[in-house]
């Protein structure tokens, strides 16, 4: 299964699920045609200034015992001390989601809780430049995109609400294929993601959420590790554009250690074909040892946030200037590039 032309064109993990409340939204989508048409369009409906664009607020809604919506602030969910109180809350009780189907005490006790883990015990993450990110506020990452599978997304996730003095939540950007596999999907929707889209990533920046994205894709992820480090092509310039539209800074951010644990070796592309794949990875341990083979090899991890390239000074109009969007594109891929080389130098061997 190829990538939606959205998603090719913003960047992402994986795609967008129908999500509830929607129906009051004008920049809202539902299906990945209509996604599509928002691209091309790129939000003209908030064409004005990219410095003061139109606040879109994001509803929220109260799940109660039986089932049944009801409007409330994401503040209103009770806190619970732990990640079974809140399974159980989950199974039995209220909790509070917002129209993309987010909920933030879910992914903080138990979605993150079940990571945490790994960023700090196996991959001995180490985070710089966090301070980047804004106590409030609209900010748009922009990471690589590496590791066969995109554990690199989910650990940047830790690492800004972990990490950030606020404890801010990252809402990321996704492709098609997340959304459309079973449990991964709905796991998604309660992380607070969303589909790769124009109109989905500027109404989370113009409501002030940290959104985040990976230009690359699939090209990042699959390639092999022969080109470890090397970034790919950032497409053409959606995720620029979002900002600019919006007047929301951009965080050049990057990854080191996501290569190494799962080196890809080879792609079996046959078998990426049957399956509806966009690769399928031969690694020195998968698909050979079986289920051990997904065990990813204990790299050491850096993630460095650089300095934001703000937008909100740009003319009206600078959103659908091809020459401005390239220019930033291309900045943003440099400095990503550029801090890769410095992170590898800093980190020495891979295992450390």
């Amino acid at each position: 299964m190829r990538p939606s032309k959205a998603a090719r064109e913003v960047g992402a993990t994986g795609p967008r699920p129908a999500t509830p409340s929607r129906e009051s939204s004008d920049a809202s989508t539902t299906q990945t045609g209509s996604a599509n048409a928002g691209s091309a369009n790129a939000g003209s409906a908030n064409a004005g200034s990219a410095s003061n664009p139109k606040k879109r607020k994001i509803k929220t809604t109260v799940i109660r015992n039986d089932g049944s919506p009801s409007d409330a602030s994401l503040t209103n969910a009770d806190s619970s001390p732990g990640m079974w109180s809140v399974v159980r809350e989950r199974l039995a009780g209220e909790y509070a989601v917002d129209d993309f189907g987010f909920d933030p005490e879910f992914t903080d006790k138990v979605l993150l809780q079940a990571v945490r883990p790994l960023y700090r015990h196996w991959f001995r993450v180490e985070v710089s430049g966090i301070q980047s990110i804004p106590d409030q506020g609209g900010a748009l990452v922009v990471a690589n995109h590496s590791g066969t599978i995109a554990v690199d997304s989910v650990m940047t996730q830790v690492a800004v609400h972990d990490e950030h003095p606020s404890h801010r939540f990252l809402r990321m950007l996704g492709a098609d294929l997340v959304f459309q596999t079973p449990f991964l999907g709905d796991v998604a929707r309660r992380a607070g993601h969303t589909l790769a889209c124009h109109d989905d990533a500027e109404r989370l920046l113009t409501s002030g959420e940290v959104v985040g994205v990976w230009p690359e894709g699939f090209k990042g992820i699959g390639k092999p590790f022969s080109e470890r480090y090397r970034l790919q092509r950032f497409g053409r310039g959606g995720f620029v554009s979002a900002a600019v539209r919006t007047g929301t800074p951009i965080i050049p951010t990057a990854i080191v250690g996501a290569e190494e644990i799962y080196p890809m070796v080879a792609n079996a592309s046959v078998v990426a074909r049957v399956l509806g794949l966009p690769y399928f990875p031969i690694t020195p341990t998968f698909p050979f040892l079986g289920p051990l083979g997904l065990v990813p090899l204990p790299s050491k991890w850096l993630i460095h946030f650089d300095d934001p390239i703000p937008t909100d000074h740009l003319p009206s109009g600078a959103a659908d200037d091809p020459a401005v969007l390239f220019e930033i594109t291309d900045r943003v891929r440099e400095r990503i590039q550029r801090r890769l080389y410095d992170l590898l130098a800093q980190r020495g061997g891979a295992f450390n």
